[in-house]
């Protein structure tokens, strides 16, 4: 039987968000294509439907955390583009939001970066161009964000703001819900807040 495109384009979009979440939430390595489609409540054999291989799910996947993430920097894009918000304020809400007890605790949900970068450079392939282009975007936005606040070397600092961020939350992660990982995130926030606040 053969369904709708709408329908085949909302059954992969399904399958990618389940996909998504499991891969933040365990490792790509640790999931399999089964438990995927299962938790999807979709058949195994339905799977080569919508994806050439594990692999292609796993890029395809890191691609849309990406996307999805977008979401959490609109703040960012809308002061950018000179609505809401001033780009110094929207800057600071993004990196608390980011540097957050939340995020921290919630891998299936937040930036692939933390979750992702040691499986995906063992793996290779097109996961890895797909988490180096979202690396890449993430770093840009933030250039864009420092220029406009006059920031000279805009994209260095940049790189390294994100390389902050994500530092911090993957050894927050290592540490748990401990007193040690909320002053940990805390620290590099406030460093943030001292370089780039008013």
């Amino acid at each position: 039987m053969r369904y709708p495109k709408d329908q085949k384009a909302d059954t992969k979009r399904h399958i990618l968000e389940v996909a998504a979440r499991s891969f933040r939430a365990k490792g790509p390595d640790h999931v399999s294509v089964g438990e995927v489609m299962s938790e999807a409540g979709l058949t195994h054999g339905g799977f080569y439907a919508h994806f050439k291989s594990k692999d292609a799910l796993v890029a395809e996947s890191v691609a849309a955390m990406f996307s999805d993430a977008r979401s959490r920097t609109s703040p960012l894009d809308d002061a950018l583009a000179g609505a809401g918000s001033d780009v110094r304020d929207a800057l600071l809400r993004y990196c608390r939001s980011y540097l957050s007890s939340a995020h921290r605790d919630r891998p299936e949900r937040g930036c692939p970066l933390p979750s992702l970068s040691a499986d995906v450079a063992r793996k290779g392939g097109a996961a890895a161009d797909a988490l180096t282009r979202g690396l890449g975007a993430m770093s840009d936005r933030m250039a864009r964000v420092l220029d406009r606040l006059g920031e000279d070397d805009a994209i260095n600092k940049a790189t390294a703001i994100v390389a902050q961020m994500v530092g911090a939350i993957t050894l927050a992660r290592t540490l748990g819900q401990t007193p040690e990982s909320d002053t940990l995130l805390n620290a590099c926030y406030d460093d943030l807040a001292r370089r780039y606040g008013a």
